[in-house]
């Protein structure tokens, strides 16, 4: 069987997005573009993985190209996309393997997003390192190219999302963090 690609350049719409409720939600990436739609399912740590490094790879192509970057700063407001996952929802793969990278030249991030290979977790385990030196058979894959602008509104989205399922702290009102959460307003109170 032929890899597929499910390529999308400048999709009209990029978005992490769930099913269920807290506790037992379902992850999905989700690109749009012509009455085309591809969803991805993924654990709701790589979309934090994810959205925490475009935030990082954004914030250096900002600086190294002085400030003339077409990044902006900030997710902009007026871009934030809070609509539910487009229907019907049709599960394309499994996440395994994520990837991205600015495009200098273009001005744009580039996201893929590579289907789970049978016998990638016993790889991993061993050390081993999954290489496909022919295309056509590697795993699928989601490639999406992304504005610096539509880019950060993707952070800011999939990073809400994530802290959507936590319980807030009663005297900041931030999200518990399941490792510990040290309130600012509380003297040091630790929960």
């Amino acid at each position: 069987m032929s890899r597929q690609v499910f390529f999308y350049d400048q999709p009209e719409r990029f978005v992490a997005g769930t099913v269920g409720q807290p506790g037992a939600r379902a992850f999905y990436l989700q690109a749009s573009a012509r009455g085309r739609i591809t969803s991805v399912l993924l654990e709701k740590t790589q979309v934090a993985a994810l959205a925490e490094r475009i935030e990082e790879v954004l914030d250096e192509a900002l600086r190294r190209s002085g400030g003339d970057a077409a990044i902006p700063a900030r997710a902009p407001v007026d871009l934030i996309d809070t609509a539910p996952l487009d229907l019907p929802l049709e599960q394309e793969f499994r996440v395994g393997t994520m990837a991205l990278a600015w495009d200098s030249v273009d001005s744009c991030l580039v996201v893929e997003a590579q289907a789970v290979v049978e016998g990638e977790a016993e790889a991993e385990e061993d050390g081993a390192e999954q290489v496909f030196e022919d295309d056509e058979n590697g795993p699928d894959m989601l490639r999406v190219r992304l504005s610096g602008a539509m880019a950060r509104v993707f952070a800011k989205r999939a990073l809400d999302l994530v802290a959507a399922g936590r319980k807030p702290c009663p005297f900041c009102n931030l999200p518990l963090d399941p490792e510990g959460h040290l309130c600012p307003r509380a003297n040091g109170y630790r929960r």
